[in-house]
């Protein structure tokens, strides 16, 4: 039960700060939205199939924890000997990074660029009618990103 609140807990905390993150999307003016999620998918699967996952087991170096002599109030002492502990074992996949890159060759070879939105400020986000972005606008300079909690966002391009 505790574990259970605690991953609630890392998972809100996850979900706030990524809320907080600018808008980090594939941009191609014009876009529909709708094909940019389709062309995105097409571009995981691919790279998946092209790249699929190789995880491999990993261990981190043991660590040396050297001999200490402790002491009480009293002068009594003693000596923990030194000691090796086991290194932590994890899983990577060696392929991630090769995989996301190809995915990205994918979605550049369908006109789309990697773009990061900036946040709208509060005054915009309050002053904007809630709408979700259908097709992608032109960036100007102005443009900002408002995210809404059930995943999609609008692009708003204030007057400046």
């Amino acid at each position: 039960m505790v574990s259970q609140r605690l991953s609630f807990a890392v998972f809100v905390g996850v979900m706030a700060l990524t809320s907080c993150a600018p808008l980090s999307i594939y941009y191609k003016e014009g876009a529909e939205v709708s094909r940019l999620q389709t062309d995105e998918l097409q571009c995981e699967i691919s790279a998946l199939s092209d790249v699929p996952v190789n995880n491999q087991i990993r261990q981190e170096p043991p660590i040396f924890i050297p001999a200490r002599r402790y002491c009480d109030g009293a002068g009594n002492c003693y000596i923990r000997h030194g000691r090796f502990e086991r290194g932590d074992i994890y899983t990577v996949d060696v392929n991630a990074s090769l995989r996301a890159r190809a995915e990205q060759q994918c979605m550049l070879d369908k006109g789309y660029a990697p773009t990061t939105v900036p946040n709208c400020p509060n005054t915009v986000f309050r002053a904007a009618p809630k709408a979700s972005t259908r097709v992608l606008p032109r960036l100007t300079p102005q443009s900002c990103a408002i995210k809404y909690q059930d995943g999609t966002w609008q692009i708003v391009n204030q007057p400046g």
